[in-house]
């Protein structure tokens, strides 16, 4: 007899919080390479924060950059993350699931929080130089 729809979905989400918690232990590891930490803080970052691209409430639109940037930020994780790495943070990942010691919300608010404050001093920064130069008045 097949699965029901409640309990295929109950499965693909389990299976997604094991390769989100498997992303980010593996980018915390000496052994995966710069541009995949750099490319798995943005993702992480863009999708746990509450400010998007294009905003929800524009009807269709809202929602379509968290279910298409972030699966396709995630697939191209995980192709640039080395298969040893990949595969010792996904056991690593199933064990911390099974005892229900996850990611600190709050810590990962926090850096969420501080990226996106020094993303905006950098803008401002940025902008304050090329809008107002006090040497050329």
């Amino acid at each position: 007899m097949g699965e029901t729809s409640l309990t295929w979905l109950k499965k693909q989400v389990k299976r997604l919080k094991i390769e989100v918690l498997a992303l980010h232990i593996a980018a915390c590891d000496p052994r995966t390479p710069l541009l995949a930490k750099l490319l798995a803080i943005c993702i992480i970052s863009y999708a746990l924060c509450p400010i998007d691209l294009i905003p929800d409430f524009i009807p269709i639109l809202g929602y379509l950059d968290d279910l298409i940037l972030v699966p396709l930020g995630i697939l191209l994780l995980l192709k640039l993350m080395p298969e040893d790495v990949l595969a010792d943070a996904r056991s690593q990942a199933k064990g911390k699931l099974k005892s229900g010691s996850t990611l600190g919300s709050k810590i990962m608010a926090g850096v969420v929080v501080l990226i996106w404050i020094v993303t905006a001093i950098c803008a401002l920064t940025w902008m304050k130089s090329t809008i107002y130069d006090p040497l050329e008045a």
